[in-house]
Order: C-alpha cells, then sequence, then structure tokens
C-alpha cells in the first residue's frame, strides 16, 4: 500500500522547484530577444508604472540599487528605457519606456503567454483559474503571517498591488 505524503513534505519543494523551472524557462525564452528575465521584469515594472523612481523599481524587485544600476544601464544603451530626472529633485532620475521599446514589449506579451500556455498545458481554464486565485490565497496568508509574525486570519487579508 502506498505511503501517504505529508503537505508538509511536498509543498514547499513543489513550490520551489516549479518557481526554480519557470525562471529557467523564462531565462531561456527571454533570451531569444536579447534579454535577461531580470531586464525583462524592469521592462514589465516600466509598462505598467512609467516614471517610477530607479530607488522604488529596486525595492519592488527587491534588488540592490547597484544590481538595478547595471540592468537600467544596459536597457539604456540598447534604447528601451530612458532615464528623465525628476522635475523637482534633480538628484533623482525617473524611468520611461522609449518607443523603441513598444514593439518589444508587444513580443514579451505573447512570450509570456507563450510561457503561461506552456506551463499550464494540461490544466483546464478553469482549474487554472482556480489555481492562481489559490496562490493569490498563500501569498496573502504568507504576507499576513510576515505582517502578524504567526499563523494567518483569512478576515484581515492585505492585498497588494501586482507589479510583475
Amino acid at each position: 500500500m502506498p505511503r501517504t505524503r505529508s503537505i508538509d513534505n511536498d509543498f514547499l519543494f513543489a513550490l520551489f522547484e516549479v518557481q526554480r523551472l519557470l525562471r529557467l524557462y523564462a531565462d531561456k525564452q527571454a533570451s531569444r530577444y536579447g534579454l535577461t528575465r531580470a531586464q525583462w521584469a524592469v521592462l514589465a515594472k516600466l509598462e505598467r508604472t512609467e516614471g517610477l523612481k530607479q530607488t522604488e523599481v529596486a525595492e519592488l524587485m527587491e534588488m540592490q540599487p547597484i544590481t538595478l544600476t547595471r540592468l537600467i544601464d544596459k536597457l539604456c544603451h540598447a534604447d528601451l528605457i530612458e532615464r528623465r530626472s525628476d522635475e523637482t529633485d534633480r538628484r533623482v532620475n525617473r524611468l520611461y519606456l522609449t518607443k523603441t521599446a513598444r514593439p518589444m514589449m508587444a513580443k514579451l506579451a505573447a512570450l509570456r503567454s507563450e510561457i503561461t500556455r506552456a506551463a499550464l498545458a494540461d490544466i483546464s481554464v478553469p482549474d487554472a483559474h482556480r489555481f492562481v486565485e489559490q496562490l493569490e490565497t498563500v501569498k496573502d496568508n504568507v504576507r499576513q503571517a510576515l505582517q502578524s509574525g504567526g499563523p494567518t486570519n483569512n478576515n484581515n487579508r492585505v492585498k497588494e498591488q501586482h507589479y510583475g
């Protein structure tokens, strides 16, 4: 008789392994356009919210500012983003997509759909939507646990903005 597996043994491993494989697959696919997954993430954040400060992008991406600066330098060199001085504080750079980036963003949107289709290939559309809802619940539970230092109370959920 097969042994019943514990969710404690499987849950985190499965999530981390899926994340790792998706990162590898996204890296491989992004390279088709001469980008890294990290560069793609910067472009996606700016597409959703242009005019962010470099420090804001670094915080959103949980990245060291110097690492982000290198990414931005490469994206500026590729003419995909531009730095503009803040109107009220000349020490601050705000980031914007260039006209050149617009066709690239369309290609990346198609690529995102391609990756999603590959990942969810044998899952029905209703089940995929339920799965995403369940992942959002897991994310909310973990956020609540971080904020309270303990298990979550489903009545006190905190929603975050979606950036990437």
